[in-house]
């Protein structure tokens, strides 16, 4: 095996800080990069031992200079309490972070993958959602800023590659979740979790009948590495999610069954935009990455539970 040296920008955050683990395990070396906006340092700090990690304080607004082989592109806030939080920020991250990034692999002749996600498909008019369709996106709306955020990365990409040969590689992320997720990061996982836990009232938005497919982040991670590795001429975008399709009524219900918990379920206003189903066609995953989810909902769960159990505890 040949040890090469990775960047991972976003790096501290919930997915990134696992990547980094993964990339470690199999011997690479790994440059961590994250300003801390959402990433956590708790999530990496048991990985500052290690000879071969690097972690470096630093916002891809700014350009950013390092040899390295390949870079992952994550830095971006992923949920929408955060994500709307400082709107133009999360634009600048995704547009000029993608800029930054490309740049950088540009001059170095490094191969860079894009984490782009379902929210490109809006709330979508296909189901279950093909790469090859448009989306259907409000480019004024509360959610925009992530959207096209991350619509705008996707042609920066696919513009650099057609017009400098650079190497490449998009994924579409659909929802996911696991252990390092930050329990107050509103997504509807960690939300109904931490509420079931301390018997609060598990907080549903409209009728709870709007669906979505959950990903554990294990199977997402491989699916990262099986893309950087997929053959040069296959960029995608590829859709990495668990096509199992669940409402968000049937989610609060498995969570209050494994807790054991006494929560209610109440209702509230449906937020704007919020897309009504959310499902991957895995089939070009499968394809080209031989890739497809091996763990399952009720398996995933019990494992994230566990994590925000130990943190709630602590």
């Amino acid at each position: 095996m040949i040890r090469k040296k990775i960047l991972v920008t976003g790096g501290a955050g919930f997915v990134g800080s696992q990547l980094c683990e993964r990339l470690l395990l199999d011997g690479h070396e790994v440059v961590c990069l994250d300003n801390y906006f959402t990433g956590q340092k708790a999530n990496i700090v048991h990985l500052m031992d290690n000879p071969y990690f690097e972690l470096i304080r630093h916002d891809v607004t700014m350009p950013f200079f390092i040899e390295v082989d390949e870079i992952y592109n994550l830095a971006c806030p992923a949920s929408p309490i955060h994500y709307q939080y400082n709107a133009i920020k999360t634009i600048k991250t995704s547009v000029m972070g993608a800029i930054n990034m490309l740049g950088l692999a540009k001059r170095i002749k490094a191969k860079i993958l894009q984490a782009s996600t379902s929210e490109v498909y809006g709330d979508p008019q296909v189901h279950p959602q093909v790469e090859s369709y448009w989306g259907h996106v409000n480019p004024i709306g509360e959610r925009s800023c992530y959207d096209e955020g991350k619509r705008s990365a996707e042609t920066l990409f696919v513009n650099y590659h057609k017009q400098n040969n650079v190497r490449i590689k998009i994924i579409r992320i659909f929802n996911t979740y696991g252990p390092k997720m930050h329990p107050h990061d509103g997504r509807v996982v960690s939300n109904f979790i931490m509420q079931a836990l301390q018997n609060e009232d598990i907080t549903i938005y409209g009728d709870g009948q709007q669906t979505r497919s959950f990903q554990y982040v294990d199977d997402l991670i491989e699916g990262m590495i099986r893309m950087m590795a997929s053959r040069e001429d296959f960029t995608g975008p590829v859709n990495i999610g668990n096509p199992n399709e669940f409402t968000i009524l049937e989610l609060a219900n498995k969570i209050i069954e494994i807790t054991n918990s006494s929560s209610k379920i109440i209702r509230m206003p449906l937020p704007s935009d919020d897309p009504m189903q959310r499902q991957p066609d895995i089939t070009l995953a499968k394809k080209e990455l031989g890739w497809e989810p091996k763990i399952q909902l009720e398996e995933g769960l019990i494992k994230t539970i566990a994590y925000f159990d130990s943190l709630i505890k602590s």
